[in-house]
This record gives structure tokens, sequence and C-alpha cells, in this order.
């Protein structure tokens, strides 16, 4: 390619980076409007039984966890062969069908169809790796897989305060806007987003044969360390799952803190991990590495909950926040050493495996978190230790930790470019 050539891609992909980041962040205040509305949506269907909208909770959680694990790799394997802007808008178009079912839903079965339907097309996120890593050099890669995930970041903690504030007037009402947001997002795409992937770099024909979770196992067998890597990615998740799961309950239970307290400190816990994704992590990978950011956030992610599982004080948790807030280098770390392990033209199929990996953590993390925390509570007179869940996250990282050491340690060998 010459250099006017390289020059004049330069502009596209910033505007192609742009729209990504803009998707990111759309989407994560979409989701954060949920966050204080659902439960209570649920409740009001379930007829104001607390008990039974846990339930229900409970059900949608674990049913979009199974419908990102099978889903996840056909959607990643279809970007590789028809290119990452038709994946990317039908996920898009299909978290607005879904925020629509929420808004308009005369019952519960209806408002569980949007979410089994969101389930199936959530690839946003995952194809959004894919197209940066198509349009990002490899040394470049962890800085821009860091500033994407502070879009998540800033739409978490901005989000749940429209939410809250929208929710107050109706429960409908926060969704009609998260459907407008998307509609919009999507239609910006439809007419403006480039595709990165070009038609020689992708896959002759969709291998069905890998196109679900079973069979996408042949294909982290072909690229080695690649499965350890997704193994650590799984603890991640796992270990992440019992932030929505527990910590609500878990801080109201051992400190006493109110729901405005409770926002304040996520709010402060957000603007923290922003930070470090948008100003750290260029700096840290150009520094030590990927690898080395790797095991500097699932060290301080171990670190974190340990102190979060132990703290007897306020004091001693704030403490925390800043060690916990360098996780911010885990995801980028990891698909930074990730994507140099694949091809341009199995870089779907790679998010792919990744989102149903993640979907499992989501329908195994509620259920251990969440009874873990009740029998902890429940037995608090002959072992207090209200904070086992956490520890228990803590301990997931600390495994995490190990399998980084040998897992991100070579780099690609001759072979597994081959095989890419």
């Amino acid at each position: 390619m010459s250099q006017s050539t390289l020059e004049a891609a330069k502009p596209v992909r910033g505007a192609a980076f742009a729209f990504i980041f803009g998707t990111a962040l759309i989407n994560a205040i979409s989701f954060g409007i949920m966050i204080p509305i659902l439960p209570n949506l649920i409740k009001q269907f379930s007829g104001g039984d607390t008990a039974v909208a846990s339930e229900w909770t409970v059900l949608f959680s674990t049913v979009w966890g199974a419908m990102q694990f099978i889903s996840g790799p056909v959607l990643g394997i279809l970007s590789d062969r028809f290119g990452r802007r038709p994946v990317m808008l039908i996920s898009i178009f299909g978290l607005c069908i879904d925020f629509l079912f929420m808004a308009f839903a005369p019952t519960i079965a209806w408002l569980f169809v949007g979410r089994v339907l969101n389930g199936m097309t959530a690839a946003s996120f995952s194809t959004a790796n894919a197209y940066v890593a198509d349009i990002t050099a490899p040394e470049n890669r962890a800085r821009n897989f860091g500033l994407i995930g502070s879009a998540f970041g800033f739409g978490f903690i901005i989000g749940p305060a429209i939410g809250g504030l929208l929710g107050g007037i109706s429960l409908r009402l926060p969704f009609m806007l998260a459907a407008a947001l998307c509609l919009i997002n999507g239609l910006y795409g439809f007419f403006v987003l480039p595709e990165s992937l070009p038609v020689e770099r992708r896959t002759s024909k969709v291998n069905w044969a890998r196109a679900n979770p079973l069979g996408s196992i042949q294909f982290l067998r072909l690229h080695a360390r690649l499965g350890a890597l997704v193994s650590i990615g799984f603890l991640f998740q796992l270990s992440h799952t019992v932030l929505p799961t527990v910590f609500v309950l878990y801080m109201g239970y051992r400190y006493g803190w109110t729901p405005t307290t409770l926002g304040g400190v996520f709010a402060a816990t957000g603007i923290s991990q922003v930070l470090v994704q948008v100003g750290l992590v260029g700096p840290v990978v150009k520094r030590i590495g990927e690898r080395g950011a790797l095991l500097l956030g699932v060290g301080a992610g171990c670190l974190g909950f340990l102190v979060y599982a132990f703290a007897t004080s306020a004091v001693a948790y704030f403490a925390a926040i800043p060690v916990f807030a360098m996780t911010g280098f885990i995801n980028p770390g990891l698909q930074g050493l990730m994507t140099r392990r694949v091809g341009p033209q199995n870089q779907g199929q790679l998010q792919g495996v990744s989102q149903s990996v993640q979907g499992i953590a989501s329908i195994v993390g509620p259920s251990l978190f969440g009874f873990t925390f009740s029998w902890a509570i429940r037995n608090n007179a002959t072992l207090h230790l209200p904070g086992l869940p956490i520890l228990i996250s803590s301990g997931l990282l600390a495994v995490a930790f190990v399998l980084a050491l040998v897992a991100a340690k070579a780099p690609p060998t001759v072979m597994e470019a081959r095989n890419s």
C-alpha cells in the first residue's frame, strides 16, 4: 500500500473508531439505564411480591447469559464471513427492539421475550472488538481496547443516573429513551459506518461445525495458548459477576449504607476505572507490554477483592477503590494478546468464542455468589464472613494470575500464524 493511500485511510479509520466508541458508550448508557429500573418493572408485573420478582430476575439473567453462550460463536463466524458492519447493525437494532419490548410489554412474558431477543443479538461489544482489531495496528490495540472499555465505564456512570431520574416519572420512560438512542446509533451506522473487513480477508464460507459453543473448542485448540487466555477472560468475568449480584446487599448489610451512599460509591468506582482506561492503559502497555498490563490488572483485582472482603470500615473499603480500578488493564492487555494470535479472517470467531465463554460466567455467577452470600449471613454466628463471595472472587483472580504467568509468556509462533 502506498504512503498516500495510508494517509488517506487514517481519517476513515479515525471516524470508524469514533463510531465504535460511540456505539459502546450508547450501549453502556442503555444497559445502565436498566439497572435501577428493570427489577422494579419486574416487581410491578409480579404484583409487588419481592420474592417472586427476585426469582424472575435470576431467570432473566440466566437466560440472557445462555443466549450469549449459544449465539456468540454464530455471530462471530458470520462477521468473519459477511463483515463486521451487518452484524453490528443487527445487534444495535436488536437492542432497540428489546427496549421497545420493555417499554410496551403488557405482561412479564413479553418482557421475557425481549430479553431473549437481546441475548441472541447482543454482539455489539464483541463485534466492536473485532472491528477495532481490523482497523488498528497490533501494537496500538491494547490502547484502543482500553478506550472502548472506558466508553462502557462512562455509560455505566451516566446510565443509572438517567434511569433513576426518568424512572421517577414512569418506569417505561427510561426504556423508550434507550430504544431511541439505539435507533439513532443504528441509523447513523447504517448510513455512515464503513466495513472494516475487506472481501479478500473474509472466510470463504461459514463453518457451521464451529458455529456453536462445542465446535468453537476446536478453534481454540488450533491456536497455542489461546484457550488459556480465553480461560483468563472467563475467570475475570465470573469474578466480576459478584459486583451486580451481592455488592448492594453486602454493603448495606456490613456498613449500613443508604442508596444515596451506594450511588456515590459506584460513581467513584466507575470514575476511577475510566481514568485508568483513558489515561494509563496506553503508557503502561508501552512501558511493560500487554502481558505486564494483564498481570498488573489481575493482581490488583485479586488484592482489591481481598480488601473488600475483609474491610471492616468504610475507610478501608474506599482505600481499595484505586487498587481495584487497575482491573481496567485486564481487558486491553488480554484482547491485545488474543488478537495477535489469530489472523484478520478469524477475529470475529475469536470474539464470538470469548462472548460465549462470558455467557457461561453470566449463567453461573449469580447463583454461585448469591447462594454463597445468603449462606454466609445465615451462618454469621458460627462463621463471621459476610464477604465470603467476594473472597471467592479474589481466589478466582489468583488462579487467573497464575494462568497468565504461563499463557501470556510466549509470543505467537510461526505455526500459529500459519494456522490463522
